[in-house]
């Protein structure tokens, strides 16, 4: 087993609990690791015979453009659809950050981890 990661994702995309957030926009991180069995196509080098991160990209890129009101929700939607992208992961990882989340003081940002 190993893990192909990508840290850093960034979007400008509508979600939030609050309508205003849902107008405003913010903008967002994610990074994604994926735990799978590439030992074949490290072998036999191979794109076909493990997960081809930039088709995740797309994944994540297509749910961070829908509108949704949860952090955790998202990770959830994302982690779904690379699952039904590639069924023979063993586990996906995604976290999700919000900057200059509406606390009613500073902070950096949110952050939810999700694990599928």
């Amino acid at each position: 087993m190993g893990t192909i990661a990508l840290e850093g994702l960034e979007f400008f995309s509508y979600h939030g609990f609050y309508a205003e957030e849902q107008k405003m926009g913010n903008r967002y991180s994610v990074d994604v690791t994926i735990t799978v069995d590439f030992e074949k196509a490290a072998i036999d080098d191979k794109l076909s015979e493990t997960v081809n991160y930039e088709k995740v990209y797309r994944i994540v890129e297509e749910v961070m453009q829908e509108s949704h009101k949860l952090l955790e929700h998202i990770a959830y939607k994302i982690i779904g659809r690379i699952r039904e992208r590639y069924p023979r992961v063993a586990a996906v990882d995604v976290g999700v950050s919000k900057f200059n989340p509406p606390v009613g003081g500073v902070c950096e940002r949110a952050r939810v981890t999700l694990r599928g």
